[in-house]
Order: structure tokens, then sequence, then C-alpha cells
């Protein structure tokens, strides 16, 4: 017999119930309360901002922009914990009073819509470098994380899961805006637009796209070797999330075409 919500702690009101909608958009309960805060952040010029809907690859663009920003040695980057040195904007923990006090440069990472985020960030203040991935794989990843998620504890089915995502009811709206609102952006001159796929196909120009937007000064042994660590994190990301995604590629032909529902 299928899984349905209503069989499962996670009833279909019990889910509702987990979000925050500010101006139409759901959000994490964490973000009542922020959003003016957020919007009047201030921004400073030597930010490094990486932004992304969630699953789309931000754990290992983050290893990536760390490594060529800071000229980090890779071996010690394995041995720190580098959500620490990334905090999420609009997440409770280190939360947005401990962001200030940072020293710079900071690198600062959020999910938000690009209208939630700072102010100052719209008038090009600092680098944003935003992720795009694939929304056939990006659902999978998010579903199986939403499942994986003591606060969400989403037991529906995959199915009920993609009719959510394609009627904008998760977490941070809809994918389909968040992409295009950045996309509408890309050539601004404070912005880079990457695709999470580019970093398979072509890890290497990615890595000399970073070192061109940040400006910082490479020598070829050192490029090389950033590049090396790359792979290597992204194959160990890869066998991680290594999943089977069945017939899901009919939901994302035609928006139009999407059921209804919950």
């Amino acid at each position: 017999m299928a899984e349905s919500e209503a069989e499962t702690p996670s009833t279909p009101g019990e889910f509702e119930s987990k979000y925050f909608e500010f101006n139409g958009i759901r959000l994490p309960p964490f973000c009542r309360g922020k959003m003016e805060e957020i919007s009047n952040f201030t921004v400073r010029k030597s930010d490094i901002w990486i932004v992304t809907y969630p699953k789309s690859g931000t754990s290992l663009l983050q290893e990536v922009v760390y490594l060529v920003s800071q000229g980090a040695d890779p071996d010690e980057i394995g041995l720190m914990n580098i959500d620490e040195q990334l905090p999420v904007l609009e997440y409770p923990q280190p939360g947005l009073d401990i962001i200030k006090e940072l020293t710079s440069p900071r690198l600062i990472k959020s999910h938000l819509p690009y209208p939630f985020l700072p102010s100052d960030l719209h008038n090009g203040n600092s680098k944003v470098i935003y992720m795009a991935r694939n929304p056939k794989d990006l659902v999978v990843s998010y579903y199986q994380f939403h499942r994986s998620l003591r606060t969400m504890s989403y037991r529906g089915t995959f199915q009920e899961f993609c009719r959510r995502f394609m009627n904008d009811k998760l977490g941070y709206g809809s994918w389909f805006e968040h992409v295009q609102e950045f996309w509408d952006h890309h050539l601004d001159s404070n912005v880079l637009f990457l695709k999470y796929e580019d970093m398979h196909k072509d890890l290497g120009t990615m890595v000399e796209q970073l070192v061109r937007f940040l400006g910082v000064s490479y020598d070829k042994a050192q490029l090389e070797s950033t590049v090396e660590h790359c792979h290597q994190l992204i194959d160990q990301c890869c066998n991680a999330e290594a999943l089977h995604v069945g017939r899901v590629h009919w939901l994302f032909s035609f928006r139009a075409s999407a059921q209804t529902g919950d």
C-alpha cells in the first residue's frame, strides 16, 4: 500500500504549519520576525556571499569558494568545520548579531530569494556567487532532506512532494522564480551565476571563473592543486547522494501540466 501523508506523523496540516509566510513566499519558521533586520543588514565591500536554492550544491560550492578566496591548504580544510567559517544569514545559529561582528572578509551563505536579501546587495556593495541546479536532481535531494530532518518529519510520497515543489509549497518558495530572479542579474558586475552541473563537466573552468571574479592570484601549481582537491570532494558527494530517481523527468517537462494539490 502506498504511503500517504495522512497515515504519518507529518499530515498536510502539520506540514503546512511548519512554514512562515512572508510576502507570499513560504520560509522556514526561524525567519519569522527577522526579515526587516535582514533587509537592513549592513553589507561590507569585502564580503563574499554564496546564495542558492536549498540542495543546489551549497556544501560543495562553499568548499571551492573558501579554497579559492582564502588560498587555503586543502589538507587543513579537511580538518575544519567549514560550516562554521560560512554562516547562513537567516539561520538561528550563529545569528545576525554574531555575523555582524565577524572580521573581514566575511563569507556568508543564504537561501533567501533575491528580493529578501539585504538591500546593500541589490546596490552591488559586495560579491554574490549564485549556483543553480537542475530541478530534476534537486527535488530528489530536497525530498530526502525533508525525510531526514526531524523538524520537518515529512513522510509523504515522492510524487506528493513533487506536487508541492511544482506548486511552490515548500520552504524558500518557487525554484523557478528563485533562479530567474538571479538570472535577471547575472550580468551585474557583482554577481557570478554558476551551474551545479558545470562542476562535473568542467571544474577547472569554474575555478578559473571564481579566481577572476574574486580577484585573487593563483599560480599554475596552486590552481591545479585546488582543482584536484575539488574533484575529490565532488566524487565523495556523488557517492553519498547516489539515488535512484525513477521516472521524474516528466514532472519538469512543462510546468503548466503539473498536477494540482497540496
